[in-house]
């Protein structure tokens, strides 16, 4: 049997973990129940669900490509075919979603505009965010495909948007000054930074892999650091995130940790029982790659985070010597 790095951090289950995990998800049968995963088919789940209980639905649906899951594959459609096949799931959405709820839809290039025409009959558009996957393979004969979109719906016309929540850390290139006073920026022990309000361009981003304690095996997970900045900028502590194609469970786990409520569905029954493994460690470690006391960091500033918590644990050190 292959023997994984001990730097491998990838999230897997146990024998123990099927065991245990198994009571703690529910079927589309269950009793509605809040902060709950569902194993089942998306449209038989969702004609269980109560009206009106969504502040903020979050959806990374298949992409119109062939991908294969966990025990089951997705098809690519013609462009008719797959069109018809999201407007199966989003044309019962409006229901579950109360007034001015947000909405996020995740795709690729290929249907993003198919997601627009028919989302756009439903629910009011208020954007499109792009944002760059920086994994992905070269082409010969193309440009590399590395950047996605999220459309950004409304449910009605005065849609919840936290600007001072999302707010982006970055380094300052030019520390320009005022009369000696740093001029839109903060001088710190980390260095020079500016608080910058976010556009609808993402280059901030890394994909999971290996050595990421929130990787898993699911093919399309997305960062938690890209679904946190959808969930406080579109929602406040104690509201209501659902995710109708939850995979690898990201949307629950990063809803648990900015302490709001969470609905999920999932048909594999390997990624609900992924998803609730990582929502129990989420219970003891609220970490968020990338965001930290509050704010989100650029990338490539692991440097600094490492100099910042070598300064701390050097200012506990001196406090016990005193």
């Amino acid at each position: 049997m292959f023997e994984r790095s001990a730097r491998n951090k990838t999230i897997s289950l146990t024998q123990e973990d099927e065991i245990i995990l198994s009571n703690q998800i529910k079927s589309t049968s269950d009793e509605f129940l809040e902060n709950s995963i569902i194993e089942g088919d998306c449209l038989k789940a969702i004609a269980n669900l109560p009206d009106k209980f969504v502040d903020l639905l979050v959806v990374d649906p298949p992409y119109n490509l062939n991908k294969v899951y966990s025990n089951s594959s997705f098809k690519k459609m013609n462009e008719g075919e797959y069109q018809g096949w999201l407007e199966s799931w989003i044309s019962l959405i409006p229901r579950l979603l109360k007034p001015n709820a947000s909405i996020y839809i995740c795709c690729d290039w290929s249907c993003s505009p198919m997601i627009y025409n028919v989302a756009s009959k439903c629910f009011r558009v208020i954007n499109r965010i792009t944002w760059e996957r920086e994994k992905g393979r070269g082409a010969l004969k193309n440009w590399k495909n590395c950047s996605e979109d999220i459309w950004y719906f409304s449910n009605g016309d005065s849609p919840k948007f936290n600007l001072d929540s999302v707010k982006l850390k970055k380094k300052v290139i030019a520390p320009y000054k005022e009369n000696g006073v740093p001029k839109d920026w903060q001088d710190t022990n980390e260095g020079k930074f500016r608080f910058t309000s976010p556009s609808n361009l993402w280059t901030d981003l890394t994909v999971p892999f290996w050595s990421m304690p929130e990787n898993t095996e699911h093919p399309t997970q997305k960062p938690e650091k890209l679904i946190a900045k959808l969930i406080l900028a579109s929602s406040d502590e104690g509201d209501m995130v659902f995710d109708p194609f939850l995979g690898s469970g990201t949307t629950a786990v990063v809803a648990k940790k900015l302490s709001r409520k969470y609905v999920g569905i999932e048909a594999e029954r390997e990624y609900c029982l992924i998803s609730q493994k990582r929502i129990n460690i989420a219970s003891e470690n609220k970490r968020i790659q990338g965001y930290e006391d509050g704010v989100f960091l650029e990338r490539n500033t692991a440097n600094n985070q490492t100099v910042k918590q070598k300064k701390s644990k050097k200012s506990v050190m001196e406090d016990m010597l005193i």
